[in-house]
């Protein structure tokens, strides 16, 4: 979700759920140590309970901004080694990690000695030829004598090398079986499964076996189907807001952002998926994507657009 979930779309999500934990997109050691914490890591109080999502392989590093993270407010710590793309290879990091698990339970152990939040893994359920269940046994194995308890599991393999990126999210076949069965070996881990999830009841299905389920691009293009989750997965009972009644409250926020000078086009690119599928909802992006963009454009652009629906 590198680019994707940045602190305006985290903000947009919690309009539509209040309780489901948000993350952070991947953000490297080395962009929180040399790129500036504040741009980086600056996010707002209603985003909570929100995750940061690490990518690096140095402990030290890690430690280091890992407290960093903390101190910003963060709820929880992941680290990501599920990433296949080959920048993220080149900085040793990310999927091909799952050939090093002792240095993972490194990089664990050393984020969990400086915080006092949770530190958590994502991971793939093999990587290459390094794909059988005995290798992810050994990884979870491994990994879990640094303390974490949490294992996030993207439940595909990843090849380094001959897939892109996208290629990795489509091709290797969704094997949540696999998944299902780190949790019956490790009882005692929260397993959390990730990768091909769309619909709530699929998530209900998945929760059956595990703990819970991360739902990644279809909360990004449809994020309106997860309106219903603080009621059926929370133990919420509030009325579900309209998707206009989202649209409003984030106007409130964007109203607040374009205040501080925030360019207009950077919340509303986040924006484009509320009224997906629905009548007019072709109007409705074709609106923000035209008019969001031009100079001097305010928040009477998202107005005009829900004109559209009312």
């Amino acid at each position: 979700m590198l680019d994707w979930t940045d602190r305006h779309q985290r903000r947009f999500m919690r309009c539509i759920s209040k309780h489901a934990v948000l993350y952070t997109e991947m953000i490297t050691t080395g962009a929180i140590i040399h790129g500036g914490e504040e741009r980086h890591l600056k996010f707002n109080d209603e985003e909570h309970p929100v995750a940061v999502q690490l990518g690096g392989s140095d402990p030290n590093d890690l430690a280091h901004c890992a407290k960093v993270c903390e101190d910003y407010g963060y709820d929880e710590i992941n680290l990501n080694v599920g990433c296949p793309s080959d920048r993220v290879q080149n900085g040793r990091f990310g999927a091909c990690l799952m050939a090093e698990p002792q240095l993972v339970a490194d990089c664990m152990a050393a984020m969990a000695n400086v915080v006092d939040i949770p530190v958590t893994v994502k991971t793939r359920i093999g990587i290459d030829d390094l794909d059988a269940y005995e290798h992810l046994h050994h990884f979870i194995d491994t990994v879990r004598q640094s303390g974490v308890k949490t294992f996030i599991i993207h439940a595909r393999k990843a090849w380094l090398s001959g897939l892109s990126p996208k290629e990795n999210r489509e091709i290797p076949p969704l094997k949540y079986d696999v998944a299902y069965q780190v949790k019956k070996d490790f009882p005692d881990l929260e397993i959390i499964v990730n990768g091909g999830v769309t619909t709530l009841e699929q998530v209900d299905e998945h929760m059956q076996h595990l703990d819970g389920a991360m739902i990644g691009r279809e909360a990004y293009h449809n994020p309106y189907f997860l309106a219903e989750v603080d009621n059926r997965f929370y133990d919420q009972n509030n009325a579900i807001p309209s998707r206009i009644e989202v649209a409003d409250e984030f106007c409130n926020y964007v109203q607040s952002q374009l205040d501080q000078d925030v360019y207009l086009g950077h919340m509303t690119r986040h924006i484009l998926g509320l009224f997906y599928a629905q009548p007019k909802g072709k109007l409705w992006r074709r609106h923000l994507s035209e008019n969001a963009y031009k100079k001097g454009a305010g928040l009477e652009v998202i107005e005009e657009a829900l004109t559209l629906f009312k």
